[in-house]
């Protein structure tokens, strides 16, 4: 028969599979299911719209109507909530214009790692792929018409790719930047206490 003492150790890891389930679970998943959802409804509009209706402009509106959504979406919803991260552009009275790319503060690095990331990073870098496959079928198969569709699929899908891409890389500037400047201020701190502090006479 077990002892008090026997059993005192069982339970020392009690609760961490709940924390495993929050890293794997969805927080937003709404926000994952849209970020999706435009994206892929874009291509198949594009592929299949000329099945259902003999209009081009009827497939050309409907398209790129899906790809504005898509962009809007992804551009003020899905990364900040998925990622943490934002990007835009602003123009001062003068009229110079600015890019602005931020990444969330504080982010953990099992959030920027865990499903989410995954989804979003998938589809932005997947479909611009397609489109840039488009663009060259149309071009070589003499299709100027259905070209500009694909065109307004890669400029609407590649600045969000570059605006993501530009954010991760300027996080992790920062984080470097403030990493080096931590050290540097230790190493301050520690020539400057070093340099103060009383000489003892033997």
């Amino acid at each position: 028969m077990a002892s008090l003492d026997d059993t005192e150790d069982v339970a020392l890891d009690f609760g961490t599979e709940d924390e495993w389930k929050k890293q794997k679970a969805l927080r937003y998943p709404m926000a994952a299911v849209a970020h999706l959802f435009f994206r892929v409804s874009a291509l198949l509009a594009y592929l299949f719209c000329n099945l259902f209706s003999s209009s081009f402009i009827l497939d050309f509106v409907v398209t790129v109507f899906l790809l504005a959504v898509d962009f809007w979406v992804v551009k003020n919803v899905t990364g900040r909530l998925l990622v943490g991260l934002r990007w835009w552009n602003h123009v001062d009275e003068d009229g110079t214009s600015h890019w602005v790319f931020e990444a969330r503060k504080g982010s953990r690095k099992s959030e920027e790692s865990g499903l989410e990331s995954k989804i979003f990073w998938f589809g932005l870098v997947v479909c611009p792929i397609f489109w840039v496959v488009f663009v060259f079928t149309n071009i070589f198969g003499l299709k100027i018409n259905w070209l500009i569709i694909t065109t307004v699929g890669v400029i609407l899908n590649g600045a969000n790719l570059y605006g993501y891409v530009r954010c991760k890389i300027t996080s992790r500037k920062e984080l470097s930047s403030m990493a080096t400047q931590f050290l540097g201020q230790q190493m301050l701190k520690s020539a400057m206490s070093a340099t103060t502090r009383p000489q003892t006479t033997q």
